[in-house]
Order: C-alpha cells, then sequence, then structure tokens
C-alpha cells in the first residue's frame, strides 16, 4: 500500500497533465471522470461521488455530502472549476476530512489558466506534510 505522500503526488501529476492537454473551462465532473479514470488505471481504487453519511446531536444523516474522489480509502480529493478558490472551498473539504477522520485532502481547481495556483493539500492532525507553499493549514506543534 502506497503512502499518502505518494497517492498526493500521483493524483498531483495526473491532474497537471489533464490540465494542461484540456485547458480550464470544462465541467468539474468532466475533470473528476477523468482523473477517476486515469487513478484506476494506475492501480488505485477510486469512489467518485461517494455519499457519506453523518451524526448530529443523536441523528442520522444519510448522504450528508459526497467526496468527489476517494483515492484507495486514503485521500479526499474535491474537484472545482472556477475562476479562482475561495476560503468557502478549503472550509468545506476540512470540514469533510474531520467528519470522515481522514488526515489528508486535496482540493483542485481546474478553473484557472494554469493548475499552480489551484492546488491546496489541506491537512487533519497530519503531521508529514508538504512544503509550506502546498498547506492550508499547518499543524501546530
Amino acid at each position: 500500500m502506497e503512502d499518502l505522500e505518494e497517492i498526493s503526488g500521483d493524483v498531483l501529476d495526473v491532474a497537471l497533465r489533464l490540465h494542461r492537454q484540456l485547458g480550464p473551462g470544462l465541467l468539474d465532473s468532466v475533470y473528476e471522470a477523468i482523473l477517476a479514470a486515469k487513478l484506476a488505471g494506475m492501480g488505485y481504487f477510486v469512489s467518485r461521488q461517494r455519499p457519506i453519511d453523518t451524526e448530529f446531536e443523536g441523528l442520522h444523516f444519510e448522504a450528508a455530502f459526497r467526496i468527489d474522489l476517494f483515492v484507495d480509502e486514503r485521500l479526499l480529493v474535491e474537484i472545482k472549476s472556477v475562476e479562482q478558490l475561495h476560503a468557502a472551498h478549503a472550509k468545506q473539504l476540512l470540514t469533510y476530512l474531520r467528519l470522515t477522520n481522514q488526515p489528508v485532502g486535496l482540493l483542485i481547481n481546474f478553473g484557472g489558466a494554469t493548475l499552480k495556483e489551484g492546488v491546496r493539500r489541506l491537512v487533519n492532525d497530519y503531521k508529514p506534510s508538504a512544503s509550506p507553499p502546498l498547506r492550508a493549514n499547518q499543524h501546530k506543534e
């Protein structure tokens, strides 16, 4: 089983190639489908639009939200195709990480001229981490 750093790297490599070849402007569902197919072709188990149940104060909610891509049951990937990312997008992924008790997620925006400014790596109490420019939140020791 590959570690999260390798999985994240593979997802970003495929996303970069995908953005270079197709460019911005397509629906996020198109990027999601192609990214999922490419990762599956590399041997990863990829779930698309995975429904997640949640509980709040004793109430159970089925399919309260959906994860765009869940790679190898370990990495959440939230895909956007907007002109620019907003703080709400990162908060959404952080909430998904917290509610699923997963350590790492990628927020990828295919809507910009280049993918570089559209990638955020978010962590939920995960110590091994990416270089500071890729982190949207940092674990404080």
